[in-house]
């Protein structure tokens, strides 16, 4: 079974980007980002309501950080290291089957350039080589069509369709599971 440690926190660069930890000057940028209504769209958690709700989540991550349970990385512009541009990270772990869920958001005035498959692709590296993961997934709604061709554009397979296998605010949803083997 995976042993994964977190601590220090790992700062990843990219060409253009800088994934560090999210702290409590972030909670702004965190409750817009989870407050938007087409970042939301497809991902079916609440919304934050307020900065107190940004700061608890930001604490939760910490909390994860620290018990290796997962792992959440803001994305920000190398120039702009303090403005905030989304998430990504490792959620749902099961390090006893050396496989982790990627998930991630973006505000919507950065879709469509390439960030999130560049973010992915740094994070995939750290999870394979640093973690020592065997398998990646990603879990998504079947309408969000931007983020599986994120997905397939890194290799990334469809392992399945799951009909109704979630209930969220008084409605059954469908998931597709993604998946990337480290061969």
């Amino acid at each position: 079974m995976l042993e994964i440690n977190f601590l220090p926190f790992p700062i990843l660069k990219t060409q253009r980007l800088l994934l560090r930890q999210v702290g409590a000057n972030d909670a702004n940028d965190i409750l817009s980002l989870r407050s938007n209504d087409e970042v939301m769209k497809y991902i079916p958690r609440p919304y934050l309501k307020s900065k107190e709700d940004a700061l608890e989540l930001i604490a939760m991550f910490d909390d994860k950080i620290e018990n290796g349970i997962g792992i959440n990385w803001g994305i920000y512009f190398l120039d702009e290291p303090e403005k905030l541009i989304g998430i990504i990270g490792y959620y749902r772990m099961k390090p006893e089957h050396y496989r982790a869920e990627v998930g991630y958001m973006i505000f919507p005035k950065h879709n469509g350039k390439g960030i999130v498959s560049e973010a992915l692709q740094k994070v995939i590296e750290y999870g394979f080589k640093e973690m020592q993961l065997h398998s990646i997934e990603a879990i998504l709604d079947p309408e969000n069509i931007g983020s599986e061709k994120v997905l397939l554009k890194n290799g990334f397979i469809k392992e399945a369709h799951l009909l109704e296998n979630e209930y969220y605010e008084g409605r059954f949803l469908d998931s597709m599971i993604y998946s990337l083997l480290n061969k």
